[in-house]
């Protein structure tokens, strides 16, 4: 088995690069979508959200939800299991998750100057210049996230990830397909016993880290043979107690045979170790244009090991329900511009599967009972006991998690 990884900016002619690779070898391509379609059948997680791991856009709520940990691990875990067998060429971003212990991946790169990436966008997708450069760079960030995340490098072309950077507007597509083929037989990229069983390693490691993720940690997971090593890199109250859980996870899967802990660079810096609680809300959306007052409330949530972010108005709530959805809102209903009121109908029309809880200091009993005729989920009035808030957050949490409304 030998491994061919291309990673490219936009517009570098990644795809004819690829066609002719495909051609004059005998690899079988693997590319992001069907990396994503395993991770999802994996996972039971839609595809669309394993997705957003690509982007250099982090939702809102996953300092608490730990949604793009969680994809990364099963995005992990599907490429190894995808990779048996036959030559490979794996187009996209996947190809980066591959370790460079995995020694027989010729690791490729496909960049241009952004001039020829510019006019070639304007020739084939009839884009404005300044549209083409906006696209560019939005996926230059993307990419610059994604090479940052995993291997903390700000520059995602920085030649000492790959066997070979290729200048495509200096390079045709025929002689950029020849010099990777012909790279690719070389003895450096043999698969070797040392190699081979650094990519069951990378599938072991995988799973130990899908394992740990779905049980609300978050560390660094390596192996060696049966031997796993788990990377605190926050700092924890109580080391050896978060260790013994770690091991105890680690230790009832298939093919551990024993597990070390150790606490890494990042381990003495201020940030805390947290585990994800999955039963608690962790997407809750604030939304009242008293500032003081929204932000001492989500503080408070967040001493309940509760997660949330705040919206000033409801323009801006409306923005976030549209790209990072919330799994419940508390909305007050008298605020500048949008209403409340507008707000709720809003998203009951557009996601009819987020609860809408109303906080409002100026209620009344026929507003009320409007609120809960346009769906929400409760109605209380400021200033509101924070237990009281608590209890019905979670049980509107609950619906959402189980589809079925919470036995009193």
């Amino acid at each position: 088995m030998r491994i061919i990884t291309i990673f490219s900016g936009a517009f570098c002619r990644k795809n004819s690069v690829v066609r002719d690779i495909l051609n004059s070898t005998d690899c079988r391509l693997i590319t992001d979508d069907e990396v994503l379609a395993h991770a999802c059948k994996l996972s039971g997680i839609a595809e669309e959200k394993i997705g957003r791991a690509f982007s250099a856009k982090t939702s809102v709520f996953n300092r608490f939800t730990r949604e793009k940990e969680i994809s990364i691990a099963y995005l992990k875990l599907a490429l190894g299991e995808m990779l048996t067998g036959d030559h490979f060429l794996i187009s996209g971003f996947s190809g980066i998750l591959i370790p460079q212990t995995v020694s027989h991946v010729l690791k490729v790169c496909l960049i241009a100057d952004m001039n020829s990436r510019i006019a070639r966008a304007v020739e084939t997708q009839d884009l404005s210049k300044k549209e083409a450069a906006r696209r560019i760079r939005s996926r230059d960030e993307d990419c610059a996230s994604w090479i940052d995340l995993l291997y903390s490098q700000k520059d995602p072309w920085v030649p000492s990830l790959y066997d070979l950077v290729i200048p495509t507007d200096q390079t045709g597509v025929a002689k950029a397909g020849a010099l990777i083929a012909e790279n690719l037989l070389k003895d450096v990229v043999t698969p070797t016993d040392r190699s081979m069983s650094a990519l069951d390693d990378f599938r072991l490691a995988a799973r130990v880290e899908v394992a740990l993720t779905l049980e609300g940690h978050n560390v660094g997971v390596t192996a060696r043979g049966e031997a796993v090593t788990l990377t605190i890199n926050k700092h924890v109250l109580m080391l050896s107690r978060l260790e013994e859980e770690l091991a105890s996870v680690a230790t009832k899967l298939t093919g551990v045979g024993s597990v070390e802990t150790r606490v890494g660079e990042a381990y003495h810096r201020s940030d805390v170790y947290r585990k994800h609680d999955f039963e608690l809300p962790s997407k809750v959306l604030l939304v009242d244009d008293e500032r003081e007052f929204v932000q001492t409330l989500s503080e408070r949530l967040e001493l309940r090991d509760m997660g949330s972010a705040v919206a000033f108005d409801g323009e801006s709530a409306l923005t976030l329900v549209r790209d990072d959805a919330p799994d419940v809102m508390i909305i007050d209903l008298k605020m500048p511009g949008i209403s409340g009121i507008e707000v709720l109908q809003q998203v009951k029309a557009s996601r009819p599967e987020i609860e809408v809880i109303v906080l409002t200091g100026h209620g009344a009993d026929a507003e009320m009972e409007e609120c809960m005729a346009l769906g929400a989920f409760g109605y209380l009035q400021k200033p509101v006991d924070i237990d009281r808030l608590s209890d019905i957050l979670k049980k509107a949490h609950e619906k959402v998690r189980t589809g079925r409304d919470p036995v009193e």
